[in-house]
């Protein structure tokens, strides 16, 4: 019996090798020659702290054998898509990848993503059922890990709207349930933050227009077909230049630390790693110079919002910080000594 059916990633051995390379990369191959100027991975470099070879050597070592790819979440699709065929050209690692049922509305689309590698990451139910479904979760990830494979997870549950990319401490927890010892768990785990930069996001007037439809009215819900379009816009709307780039494993900090997280609570030592997936992922970001234009940019977005009593202000505000967010985010990463 397979305790894990109702959640797993289905592998086909030498079909998902052949799919990846005819059918899957390709498909990715035009929409970076199309919708991007620029697409590129890199271990440490940028502003970040890691950028001798000695440490990009490292960063090689610590994925060598498998790791736990927390990122930020700016796009449904494309920022897993754009990872897994990142690692698969530089490194041949092929990363299990999380999708939440919720947008599994076809069982062919459930067909197809399960064959790509993705687990599903199941959201609906009750209080109980979501704790069942986190151990569930947890179990099979540290399955995978055990067995040496990669995995990618976001760092929150849905994508950060206003551009402010803070872990939530419960995806922490759901990875961890059921270990005694958090900080061993997080070490089987090999977590190595990534940290995700688009120049231009596709759903920035689909993610304002959102913000504001839930301002208005608290208890307002997505339509049906409204993560289809965001789908849809992340895969196929103009991008400009995307960076990936690759953090050293926490198990360094984590050493460099020992006896002071050591003498915290679990609950404290949530909340420093959560920090310190923050950190590498801030100080990982790409900073654009978008010059004078971008307002013109701002301004043709804000002229796609279709929504009643459309609130302007409160619209090109919410444009404006989505962008703003990364690089205070950086700024304040820079000024850590840690």
């Amino acid at each position: 019996m397979n305790a894990y059916k109702d959640i797993q990633a289905y592998r086909v051995g030498p079909l998902l090798t052949a799919t990846d390379f005819l059918f899957v990369f390709p498909f990715l191959e035009v929409i970076r020659r199309r919708k991007a100027t620029s697409l590129r991975m890199e271990p440490g470099g940028g502003g970040s702290p890691w950028q001798s070879k000695a440490d990009k050597k490292a960063i090689r070592e610590d994925i060598g054998h498998g790791a736990t790819f927390l990122t930020n979440h700016r796009d449904i699709i494309m920022d897993a898509a754009w990872l897994s065929y990142l690692l698969r050209m530089r490194y041949f690692i092929r990363p299990y990848m999380g999708i939440g049922n919720n947008l599994l509305s076809k069982r062919w689309i459930e067909w197809l993503v399960r064959y790509n590698r993705c687990y599903v990451v199941i959201r609906n139910g009750g209080a109980k059922d979501a704790i069942k479904n986190a151990q569930h979760l947890s179990a099979y990830i540290h399955y995978l890990r055990h067995k040496g494979e990669s995995i990618w997870l976001a760092q929150r549950e849905g994508r950060a709207k206003d551009g402010n990319d803070v872990t939530q401490p419960a995806v922490l927890k759901m990875l961890t349930m059921g270990c005694d010892d958090f900080l061993s768990a997080v070490r089987e785990l090999n977590i190595c933050p990534v940290s995700i930069s688009y120049e231009l996001d596709p759903c920035d007037y689909l993610k304002a227009a959102e913000m504001q439809q839930r301002r208005d009215n608290p208890h307002w819900h997505k339509r049906k077909g409204e993560d289809e379009l965001s789908m849809k816009t992340g895969i196929f709307g103009k991008k400009g230049r995307v960076v990936y780039r690759i953090t050293p494993s926490l198990n360094h900090w984590m050493d460099a630390h020992k006896e002071e997280l050591e003498a915290m609570t679990r609950n404290e030592q949530v909340q420093a790693v959560a920090k310190r997936i923050d950190y590498q992922i801030h100080i990982g970001y790409e900073i654009y110079d978008r010059g004078e234009a971008f307002e013109q940019y701002l301004q043709e977005r804000l002229a796609l919002i279709d929504i009643p009593n459309k609130d302007e202000a409160f619209l090109t505000d919410k444009l404006r910080e989505m962008y703003r967010n990364p690089v205070l985010n950086y700024e304040a990463a820079k000024q850590r000594t840690d």
